[in-house]
């Protein structure tokens, strides 16, 4: 039986998640966030949606994986990045 502990590692390994760039989530600008998670989207050939669902799921998944041990901070500066990948896939908030 795996360790339950380690699930979401065997999903960001195992499962049709993106191939992201090393450190994207520590970037030090929203628009960097959105612009790596977008180059990795369109060039994943693991994914199963469309690259703006796949690189906003990913994005989401890393913030509430994370929970209450994220930084506000940080997680300030995640939220912004999820505008920023609208704004370069040219999405309205709101609008899957």
């Amino acid at each position: 039986m795996p360790n339950t502990k380690r699930w979401s590692r065997d999903v960001t390994e195992k499962s049709d998640a993106l191939d992201l760039e090393p450190n994207v989530f520590t970037k030090d600008s929203p628009r960097s966030i959105a612009e790596s998670l977008k180059r990795s989207a369109e060039h994943s050939q693991r994914r199963k949606s469309d690259p703006y669902r796949s690189a906003m799921s990913m994005l989401t998944f890393y913030i509430n994986r994370a929970g209450k041990n994220l930084p506000e901070q940080r997680r300030a500066r995640l939220e912004a990045a999820k505008d920023e990948l609208r704004a370069l896939f040219g999405r309205k908030r709101g609008h899957a």
